[in-house]
């Protein structure tokens, strides 16, 4: 996974870095946001559909191993999920294509269908903005911001019940070559679920990871991959634009998580895995969305730093 090109991605990459740092501490070892996270294992699925959509092998393998991270927002490692700054929750899974796990490609989402801005210098401009005191002044100026800040962001009954979203968007490259331009949701196979206030007010702190210990523990969790597919005109390189819903959506296969990672072991492995927006995988190209080698860049430069720290332990979590 290399940094980018283009040293100014890099550099904003940086400075994004630094400023998420500064909003919620330093917390060595630890993401600079979405911190807190559970690893959880399974394996994915494709459908006949996905074969014909992309010559991927996660999309025409039998099976494929994945690693799936949930997380909650914030660099807090130890936020409450009873937080709302703990929305929107991130879903982000590794498919392991062989090598020992060194060969993969991943798809990273979140669990509310917006993003606030289009660009890292924007990002960058927005953090400022909270910063200085200005965010209402930069929420006026951009709507997209606007729009993120007053999405609904319900707490959900288990993450099995939640929605999440991969904005950006891919382009699948079927055996022939044709090329389909895609956004992936990861849709809950037992339903949507969310928490009324009062509810979420008598749960305990860590209370969806002790919900998902026990929904594994009871025959594992389902999602559907599912591709929404662009039409001509449907903007690639803005991920604050929403395409109709009226676009086809396309099953690309099931993800069946059964295994909750130890926690020991999770807190070890969250520290070196850096999770890669690029999909770096035959079958699947990136859209000229200028978020995308941001993000790459954002993710590899905190993800050398966490693998630079010493070694996160469980009395650090508490």
């Amino acid at each position: 996974m290399p940094l980018p090109g283009d040293q100014a991605t890099v550099e904003t990459a940086g400075n994004l870095v630094k400023t998420l740092h500064g909003a919620f501490g330093e917390h060595s070892g630890y993401r600079p946001a979405h911190a807190k996270g559970r690893l959880v294992t399974g394996s994915f699925t494709p459908t006949a559909d996905a074969a014909s959509l992309s010559s991927a092998p996660h999309f025409n393998n039998a099976s494929t191993p994945v690693i799936v991270r949930f997380s909650a927002s914030t660099g807090l490692p130890d936020i409450p999920d009873t937080d709302a700054n703990a929305m929107p929750r991130g879903f982000a899974i590794r498919f392991n294509l062989g090598n020992n796990g060194h060969k993969h490609t991943d798809i990273v989402a979140h669990s509310v269908k917006a993003f606030p801005v289009r660009t890292g210098e924007e990002f960058l401009a927005m953090l400022n903005a909270i910063g200085s005191g200005s965010i209402g002044e930069f929420l006026q100026k951009n709507p997209s911001a606007a729009y993120f800040v007053k999405a609904p962001k319900p707490a959900p009954v288990s993450v099995a019940t939640e929605r999440y979203h991969a904005l950006n968007a891919f382009k699948l490259v079927s055996k022939d070559g044709k090329g389909t331009f895609v956004r992936y949701s990861i849709d809950p196979v037992a339903g949507c679920e969310f928490l009324s206030g009062t509810e979420l007010a008598n749960k305990p702190k860590n209370y969806l990871t002790e919900e998902l210990a026990e929904r594994l523990s009871n025959g594992g969790i389902g999602y559907k991959l599912v591709a929404e597919l662009a039409e001509e005109g449907d903007p690639t390189d803005d991920v604050t634009k929403h395409w109709p819903e009226s676009r086809k959506k396309v099953e690309l296969g099931t993800i069946q998580l059964d295994k909750l990672m130890p926690e020991t072991e999770s807190l070890k492995q969250q520290k070196h895995i850096i999770f890669d927006p690029i999909p770096r995988v035959e079958g699947v190209e990136v859209s000229d969305d200028p978020l995308l080698d941001m993000r790459a860049a954002v993710y590899l430069i905190s993800g050398k730093e966490r693998r630079a720290a010493p070694e996160v332990t469980m009395a650090t979590v508490t």
